[in-house]
């Protein structure tokens, strides 16, 4: 046996050795707050529930709910009890199964969604209920598959759950370049719907390879005073509100947006009944059929997974930083390698 072997606790613990793995690296907080409250430390390792799997985690996405979470807009699902470590999706392999789990076993290569509850995302090891516990696409990296739940199942069930996306329908997707963006690009092209593209000029041509009809960059025309009439405008970074949007909406079209704000609630829940024109706040809900649904596309090679850039478990501030300039490319990805 290689030193590297005997010395990897990770090793004897895959492998079914007698020593297990008692700690490991994770990204804690121990307050809301900004990025001052992050820290990276050891901490003890989970022990799987009996419906739970324990992954060894290889890779993590960031998206925009983590620095939200750790400011405490979302307390009210996170609760109060410190320590916490963040982070709600990963790709990995699977090190130990409950006694309950029966789909997946030692060694699967899957992605996790332990969720905003109980997150535990950035970190080594982590528990997730097998329910949310999804099968590998067996053609990208632990990186790629770890920004599905969330980016790519918010831009298919905006899409096809809340606008009701067709063939031929006319999308126009806001953000575009983003994480949920270039997701919701290629998934609005597997639908044949005909898609414009709201973005910055320099990412006009990812946009065009990704598929988008029409590109139109914000910095110099504004879409919501343009002529074209859109079956969905689908908002992805939630910067224009519905009252906006309206204009360019065509006479039975939707609106969806990533960010529950009250005034949206109030047309999905309330009022919105009585007009023809709608607006939908996505809350994503990964499951086995979207799942399989992105695993099947992914594998056929009609959706890309676009990696603006990858960072270390040790520099999450930094990535945590990137995330919330909105600036960001495609996913942000830690590598817990």
């Amino acid at each position: 046996m290689s030193p590297f072997v005997s010395a990897c606790p990770a090793y004897n613990f895959i492998f079914g050795e007698h020593s297990e793995v008692k700690a490991m690296k994770a990204v804690v907080f121990n307050k809301y707050g900004g990025n001052e409250v992050i820290e990276v430390r050891q901490m003890p390792a989970p022990a799987p529930n009996p419906g739970d799997v324990l992954i060894k985690v290889h890779a993590a996405s960031v998206n925009p709910v983590d620095w939200k979470v750790r400011q405490g807009m979302a307390r009210l699902l996170t609760g109060s009890r410190f320590p916490k470590v963040l982070g709600s999706e990963c790709a990995g392999e699977i090190v130990k199964t409950g006694k309950e789990v029966r789909i997946f076993r030692e060694g699967d290569m899957v992605i996790g969604f332990p969720g905003i509850r109980r997150l535990s995302a950035f970190a080594e090891y982590v528990c997730v209920s097998e329910d949310n516990t999804f099968t590998k696409p067996g053609n990208i990296s632990f990186g790629e598959a770890s920004t599905i739940p969330v980016a790519g199942l918010t831009a298919l069930q905006s899409l096809r759950n809340l606008g009701r996306i067709s063939r031929n329908s006319r999308v126009l997707i806001n953000g575009a370049s983003g994480g949920v963006g270039t997701f919701a690009v290629q998934i609005a092209k597997i639908f044949e719907a005909r898609v414009t593209a709201v973005a910055s000029g320099p990412n006009a041509p990812l946009l065009k390879d990704l598929g988008a009809d029409v590109i139109i960059d914000y910095t110099s025309e504004d879409f919501t005073k343009g002529d074209e009439r859109y079956d969905i405008v689908f908002d992805a970074v939630s910067k224009r509100s519905f009252s906006e949007c309206k204009g360019v909406l065509a006479p039975h079209g939707v609106y969806v947006n990533t960010l529950p704000l009250p005034s949206v609630l109030l047309y999905q829940y309330g009022i919105g009944f009585l007009m023809n024109k709608k607006a939908r706040s996505v809350m994503v809900s990964p499951n086995r059929a979207d799942m399989e649904w992105m695993r099947g596309n992914i594998e056929a090679g009609k959706i890309r997974v676009i990696i603006d850039r990858v960072y270390p478990l040790d520099r999450i501030v930094e990535a945590l930083a990137y995330s919330e300039t909105g600036k960001a490319r495609g996913k942000i990805v830690l590598e817990v390698l």
